[in-house]
Parts: C-alpha cells; structure tokens; sequence
C-alpha cells in the first residue's frame, strides 16, 4: 500500500494498540504528530520529558502493554534518559521515539544535533535506526515486538527527514511471544528438590506480577504450606490477606518475612533476578539462608545465577513454571507435609509479632532522631512521626489502590507499610533508585488505570523535581493524590552524615516553601496535615476528590527529622584523613 512513512509510523503504533503517548510537541515530528488523533492516538504533553519516560513506564506498569514517550531531537531526548533507565530497571516494555537531526545535518554541529543511540545504548533491550524512510513500518514494529518479548525499553530512533516522502509499505501485525514454564530437566530437577524440603520458601518477585502468575504462584504455595515473601520492591506480587503472605525483603522490609527465610532449606525464587541490594542485611539481621538449595525462575536466561549461587536453573515464564511444577508435585508425598501446621503457627506468629512491633515503633531511637524531637518539641512546630503518618495512610487505603514511592528516607521506611491485594499495584524506582521518579509514574498508571485510586509518596526533595507536574494534571484532566512528607532535608543521606561524619551537614539541608499552597496556584488542592488524626481523612477525602470529582490533591505531611536506618550501610566506612588540615574531619 502506498503511504508515507509518517502514515506508516502511526499505522503501526495503531496496530500495536497505542492509544496514548507522553511527551513534549517539536518540529522533528510534527508531520506524524498531525494524524495522531485520527488514528485514535491522544498525545498528552507533560512539563519535562524525563516526566513522560515515567509515565510511559507508569503505563506500562499497570497495563500490561506498552508505554510509549517522544520529544524534539536532542535536549529532548536527552531529558528522557533518566526514565528510560528507571524502565529498564523495573522491566518495562517503554517505547522511546527518538527523532533525530536530518540526514542531510548530521555530523555539522547543527541546532539540537546529537548522537542519541549511544545515550541509551545501556538502558535498552533494543535501538532501531530507521536508516531508510521504506523500512518505517519495518523498525517501528520491530521495537514493539522487542520491548514485550524482552520485557524492556527499546529505542525508535528516526532522523526528522525520513517522516516525509512516498512509500511502498505493508503494515504487519505484532507478535508476541507464548512463553513456556522451562525445560524438563531443570523443572524435574526443582520438583525433587522441593519434594525433599522441610521448610520451602517461595521469593516472589517482579516476574510473577508481569506474568500475571499470582494466583499460580499461590495455589503452588498452598500446597507446599510454604510462606511467600515478595522481592524487594515487589509488594504487590501476593495478595498480603493470604495466610501465607509474609510481606517484603530488602531495605526496610518485614522482619517476618526475612527471619522465616532465614530457616529455609530451599527456595523457590519465582520469577526473580535476586538483586543484590534486595537481599542485603537489614534490621540487624543477615538472613540470606546460605545453606539453602535455590530454584531460580526467570525469562531472562541471563539472570539464572547471576547474583545467587542457584542449585536449579529454570528458563521460561513465572506463571507456566509454577503450573508445571505444581502439575508434578500433585500427586506426591513431600517431606514438608508432616511439618505443615507447625510451619503455618510459626508464620502466624512471626507475622503478628512484627504487626505488634510496627504498631509500637512509633518512632526513630537512636540519638540523633531523639535529639531531632526534642528540638521540634521546643520549637512547638506540628511535626509528625514518619512512622506513625505511614500506618496512617495504610489503614486509609481502598483495596484496589495504586501506589507509586519515590527514593528517599521516608519512602524507604513505607516498605514496611505497603500491602496489596492485587498485582500492578505498587511501582518504585527499583535499582535505579533516581530521585522525582513517584509522581509522574504515578500520573501515567492513572491514565491506564483512570477507574482505580492513585497515589504517590514523596520527600520533599525527590517532590521538588516532579511537582512541575502538577500542571499535567491539572490541563489534561488526570487526577491523582500525592503525599509529601516535608522534614525540611534529604534524609537519606543526611542519615550518613550521622553515622559516619560526626554531623557534620553539607548541603542536606532544605528551606521549602508551602508545596501545598504551590499546588494551589497551580489549580490543584493543597492540604496542610499537622495532627495525626488528620492523616487518614485527609487520605480519604483527597481520593474522594480524586474519584468523584477529578481533582489532583496535594498532601503536604509536616513531619519531624528523625531518621531510619543508613541507606547505603554497604558502601560508605568511617573516614581516614591523611592531611593536616583535614585531621579535625574524622
């Protein structure tokens, strides 16, 4: 069929079901941008372009299908690294549009020129060049098919000259992977080891929300009796009402959960890449099991054994190796059998102990965080503990919300407080870990997801990069509810400063203006909580607004300077100084 390549750019999104993109207007793209809305395609323009990277992984997150974000050629595209990165990290399958500088300009140093394929060479699954205005269709449906099979970022890179002209072209259908539970060797081999075992222990991670597995995962719980805790960051990956829940590893999670794992003979990690930094001592306890068998389950063959010595390998998808090992553990006798109640009083204990625990620690105690109190005492300020405004917030919580949290000290400490009961639920930075990330993400999960409640957390210094994106909101109709705890620094690291620098403040301080009054003049609510009894009505009425009104509601929690653990306790030592004048500095 005749077209130009333009037409069969935006054919093919269409094709590949693309209803909505994020980004900012240019030039570079315009001639395709035109017929955008014919094709049933509604371009929604953000503030910053690293914003439409996290809404398109927002998207992508709660939807299950693509998300797709473009912008101008050069400091456009440039701006969107950040996000792409942030999407690799969490396995979503973002489309970035990269137009770029004509043919005819490359390589003269010419207005917004830049070499944009090796800006994401490290945070793509795939980077399709158009090198021919025939070969649209072809490298546009490429990269689609690539980001679902790879479950990744992949990278539409089109010089601005190759919309326009006459082409010969086929608009061809997308493909899509059917992907199977792994070999039988390996399966056989995970069904022995876990027919053996004494005290199974089921990680479940990221792949088993992507693999819509959860009900898989659990029927195979269920059956071995075994407790299930979720990955780092993963909290939406088992419903937490199931007896068998134990709530998340890694910074700030449950201790229920690690001090089980801690017994465990063999675990089954479904659907996990057992990062490295979701495995590291917390609470004062190394729990990794290093005596365990473990039954590794990933997509991504490259994965199996690379942070974890693994004693099984199983390459295929999280939902169709649960079956397939459920399938073969049906019929027989395990060994963990006989241990099944004992095994369910001991979770059952654990889990209470810990809720018993949260309920108690109403606040930070060690020395720092009690001065910090007392301070806030004297100065007679409203200021609120963080860790009693997050059991606040969850007691509040509809059963169907979506909640996105931001990197920080405050948001860390939420790990603890986040429960779910359905997958696509809970959406972090994971080991990107990149500050402004909460609120746009949260913003493109609304515009897939516009019929359930959306919320985001945020400090006050990761909400000082992302609040520009209130006006999105606000001009194109997208409600959503953050929360921003506002403690006046960034906490996180301030936390190293305590522990490993005496004190001494560089730079962690931050003097912040009403961020709810700002949200006001932007023409969004704003509301001012100061008494903790505030806390949870506040929550329901701004989603109150949310759902019934369309109104985006910004809750600035004034909360004390108390601090959580270390962040980064693994990277930082106590400092040596060589030099005379920095002697006083230790």
């Amino acid at each position: 069929m005749k077209m130009t390549p333009s037409e069969a750019f935006v054919e093919t999104m269409a094709a590949n079901n693309v209803t909505d993109m994020f980004g900012i207007m240019g030039s570079a793209f315009m001639d395709a941008m035109d017929i955008f809305a014919p094709a049933g395609i509604r371009l929604i323009p953000v503030v910053h372009e690293q914003g439409a990277a996290h809404m398109a992984d927002g998207y992508s997150r709660v939807s299950g299908r693509h998300g797709v974000c473009i912008g101008q050629n050069g400091p456009g595209i440039s701006n969107c690294v950040t996000g792409i990165a942030a999407a690799y990290w969490a396995h979503s399958p973002v489309v970035i549009v990269t137009p770029e500088t004509g043919t005819m300009g490359q390589g003269l140093g010419g207005f917004q020129e830049a070499n944009q394929l090796p800006m994401f060479q490290e945070f793509t699954k795939y980077q399709g060049h158009v090198n021919n205005p025939n070969r649209m269709a072809e490298f546009t449906g490429r990269c689609f098919d690539r980001a679902m099979a790879e479950n990744g970022p992949t990278q539409l890179n089109i010089p601005r000259d190759y919309f326009y002209g006459d082409i010969d072209v086929e608009i061809l259908e997308p493909r899509r992977l059917d992907r199977g539970p792994g070999g039988d060797t390996s399966l056989n081999e995970a069904t022995e080891l876990l027919r053996q075992a004494q005290f199974p222990v089921i990680v479940s991670g990221g792949g088993v929300v992507q693999g819509d597995a959860v009900d898989a995962c659990k029927a195979l719980a269920e059956r071995l009796g075994a407790p299930v805790v979720n990955s780092y960051l993963h909290n939406d990956s088992f419903p937490a009402s199931h007896p068998l829940w134990c709530g998340p590893l890694g910074y700030q999670g449950s201790k229920a959960a690690m001090k089980l794992i801690s017994q465990a003979d063999v675990v089954l990690a479904l659907g996990s890449r057992l990062g490295p930094f979701g495995t590291l001592p917390q609470h004062g306890m190394d729990y990794w099991p290093k005596d365990a068998k473990i039954v590794q389950v990933d997509a991504d063959h490259k994965m199996l054994g690379l942070v974890k010595k693994i004693s099984v390998g199983i390459c295929g998808d999280a939902g169709a190796a649960a079956g397939a090992l459920l399938a073969r553990l049906s019929d027989q006798t395990l060994d963990c059998d006989d241990t099944r109640k004992a095994r369910a009083a001991r979770i059952q204990e654990e889990k209470e102990a810990w809720e018993r625990e949260l309920d108690e620690w109403t606040h930070e105690k060690d020395p720092f965080s009690l001065d910090m109190i007392e301070e806030q005492k004297r100065e007679g300020g409203g200021w609120l503990h963080p860790r009693q405004v997050l059991r606040e917030l969850e007691k509040a919580m509809p059963e169907d919300v979506m909640v996105s949290t931001d990197i920080g000290n405050i948001n860390s400490v939420a790990n603890s407080y986040l429960r779910f009961e359905r997958p696509r639920s809970f959406f972090a930075a994971m080991s990107w870990g990149n500050c402004g990330y909460a609120f746009p993400t949260i913003i493109g999960a609304k515009v897939a997801a516009p019929d359930r409640p959306a919320i985001s957390y945020a400090g006050d210094g990761a909400w000082g990069m992302s609040l520009m994106e209130t006006m999105t909101c606000v001009r194109h109709n997208i409600p959503v509810t953050a929360v921003v705890f506002h403690n006046r620094q960034w906490g996180a690291e301030k936390k190293n400063q305590v522990d490993f620098y005496n004190r001494r403040f560089v730079a962690g301080e931050l003097d912040n203006q009403s961020f709810a009054g700002i949200a006001r003049a932007m023409g969004a609510e704003g509301v001012v909580v100061d008494k903790l009894e505030d806390v949870g009505p506040a929550l329901k009425k701004a989603l109150d607004r949310q759902m019934n009104d369309g109104k985006t509601t910004i809750i600035e929690i004034m909360c004390t300077r108390e601090l959580g653990d270390p962040f980064r306790r693994d990277a930082l030592s106590k400092p040596v100084r060589h030099l005379e004048k920095y002697k006083d500095y230790v």
